[in-house]
């Protein structure tokens, strides 16, 4: 029986120290194994940091980067925060050739609709950011596919488990 494959979002707490964000990527190089995006930062404790890891793959697979990564010596603590609740945000910055009124006014009412905001405008083009779940950033690129996209940065998935009461969850 073959098992599904899934994107899972797992939260990984390790010391802040050289070297740890290239041996967690090389595990996964090592293994075959992808990353769809990768974040690192500090946390509200410069002594370690964060990394959110969105990858792919079976419940074995899966398994198997949890084993893995607990066996770095710099690694705190492993989450796979897939199926508990979590809260995610990405960022993208995209800017767009927009040499008409009528293209302009295209991308502010898809930007508008996203609650994005515009962060540089020049004659012919426009910048905008749109931030939100990983699937509503998905949405807004598949809308704008059809305009000339001069550049693009997307930063990748941030997350943390979802708050004890989900009331205050927002």
């Amino acid at each position: 029986m073959e098992q599904s494959r899934e994107t899972h979002t797992i939260s990984v707490l390790v010391e802040n120290r050289f070297g740890v964000l290239a041996r967690v990527a090389g595990l996964f190089s090592g293994r075959g194994y992808n990353i769809g995006s990768l974040t690192v930062h500090e946390t509200n404790d410069p002594r370690f940091s964060k990394m959110t890891i969105v990858t792919t793959g079976d419940k074995d697979i899966i398994e198997q980067i949890h084993k893995q990564l607990n066996k770095l010596v710099e690694v705190v603590n492993v989450a796979d925060l897939t199926g508990g609740g979590f809260v995610e945000r990405e960022i993208s910055l995209v800017k767009l050739r927009t040499p008409t009124p009528e293209l302009r006014s295209q991308v502010l009412q898809l930007v508008e609709i996203f609650n994005g905001s515009v962060v540089s405008v020049s004659r012919d083009d426009i910048a905008v950011e749109i931030s939100g779940r990983s699937d509503r950033i998905d949405d807004f690129m598949e809308l704008i596919r059809d305009f000339e996209i001069i550049d693009m940065a997307r930063s990748g998935r941030v997350a943390i488990a979802r708050c004890a009461n989900p009331a205050v969850d927002v």
